[in-house]
């Protein structure tokens, strides 16, 4: 392993709620070495950062490198982040994420390069828009179905964050005094579509009696959460209660899309994420048809695309960050 050749190459690391996925790009964006843990289900953030690292320096070493010798490392992480103190506050679908934690420097001292922190989505969407689907757009909206269901708005070619909080598509409402969301509202698009607020619905109803497979598939494939995979493989199988919550799920989304659109009159739509990557174009195209009956111009409907970076997209753009 050489130290030598490393200063013209970047890690990034895109932090989920599920998954941390890690790579190592040149200067092309080229994936030279990536690898992939679970994130920490116990502990704090301190725990989620030691995982962090380690994931980063796994790829690292797939692409013949020391840490050390990178340019930098950039890092998409949900939360509220302030890029300027490399700090993530309020985290919510990270465990123990509750208050403020200096997640750049813990990253910076294991892995003894700078560390430049961004919004995971806004990462994301960045790399579409100039490497992936949203290339050919002068305005788009990106939406990253996962553990949350994140947005992100491009305008004149330029990421709009209005205030700072700017494409929370997630937390649009779109049925008062709705389901709970995870952000302790009620009737977020969230609420409905996101995998943890899915899970959490699952986890009720067959405990309250009714016949899933979900939690079955779950152990089988050695995991504690209904990862991205389980959804996929229970639908595969047509489980009731995974359909049923899939189809609610669609729905939401596609009422949330369309008011965003409504509002923006954005020339495309591109769905990532854990579960929009996963499920493909197919679901992506579902998510187009219920999105029409609440278009105001539905004689002009955006491009609507998956993302074209597919699951590494959060990892190329922070990646981005460094360059």
């Amino acid at each position: 392993m050489s130290d030598a050749a490393g200063d013209d190459k970047r890690g990034g690391i895109d932090l989920g709620g599920t998954k941390i996925e890690a790579i190592v790009v040149d200067a092309d964006n080229q994936v030279l070495g990536q690898a992939r843990r679970p994130t920490p289900t116990e502990g704090g953030p301190a725990d989620v950062a030691k995982q962090m690292a380690e994931t980063m320096t796994e790829a690292a070493t797939a692409a013949k490198l020391e840490t050390a010798s990178l340019k930098g490392v950039g890092v998409g992480s949900p939360g509220s982040v302030d890029e300027a103190a490399g700090t993530v506050t309020q985290a919510r679908n990270l465990p123990g994420w509750n208050g403020t934690f200096k997640l750049a420097k813990a990253l910076s001292d294991a892995l003894g390069t700078p560390v430049k922190i961004g919004n995971d989505v806004q990462v994301a969407i960045t790399a579409e828009h100039k490497l992936g689907a949203g290339k050919p757009y002068d305005s788009l909206l990106g939406v990253w179905w996962g553990t949350g269901v994140g947005g992100g708005v491009i305008i004149d070619r330029e990421l709009w964050l209005g205030r700072g909080s700017a494409g929370e598509i997630g937390h649009m409402v779109i049925k008062l005094d709705g389901a709970l969301c995870p952000c302790g509202r009620r009737g977020c698009v969230e609420a409905y579509s996101g995998r943890a607020a899915m899970e959490a619905k699952a986890r009720k109803e067959h405990e309250e009696g009714t016949k899933t497979d979900l939690f079955k598939i779950m152990k089988h494939r050695g995991r504690v959460r209904l990862t991205s995979a389980v959804w996929a493989n229970a639908l595969e199988q047509q489980d009731p209660l995974a359909t049923e919550l899939i189809e609610r799920a669609v729905e939401a989304l596609g009422a949330g899309i369309a008011s965003a659109v409504n509002l923006l009159d954005v020339e495309a739509v591109v769905i990532g994420g854990g579960l929009g990557s996963r499920f493909g174009q197919p679901m992506t195209d579902r998510i187009f048809e219920a999105s029409k009956p609440h278009l105001f111009r539905d004689d002009r409907p955006p491009d609507i695309h998956v993302a074209g970076l597919g699951d590494l997209g959060g990892a190329i753009g922070a990646a981005l960050l460094v360059a």
